[in-house]
């Protein structure tokens, strides 16, 4: 199944982000066959970014939540909220490069 993951950070931790940046790509980038797309999220593209977008192939949300949280914008502190939502391919025989 597919999973749009939604994250929103805490105000004002910046800092935090750029401290531990490249954990976080690290463990995304071993996650890779999991973790099909990720990305901050911005209001405009010097902002600093507000949260994170990741579509996700997991077999549950208790999957996906269980990812997540050994993430280390999550462990740190950084993440204020995740939102999981099932997500249906509009087009699933399309492949898009990204």
């Amino acid at each position: 199944m597919l999973f749009a993951v939604r994250f929103t950070d805490k105000a004002g931790l910046g800092a935090v982000r750029q401290r531990y940046m490249a954990a976080h790509l690290s463990w995304l980038a071993e996650r890779q066959d999991v973790i099909k797309v990720a990305g901050s999220l911005r209001q405009t593209l010097d902002d600093v970014p507000l949260g994170a977008l990741w579509i996700v192939e997991a077999e549950s949300i208790a999957a996906v939540d269980e990812l997540y949280q050994t993430d280390p914008f999550w462990t740190k502190g950084l993440r204020q909220s995740v939102e999981i939502l099932y997500w249906s391919k509009a087009f699933p025989d399309l492949q898009v490069a990204i």
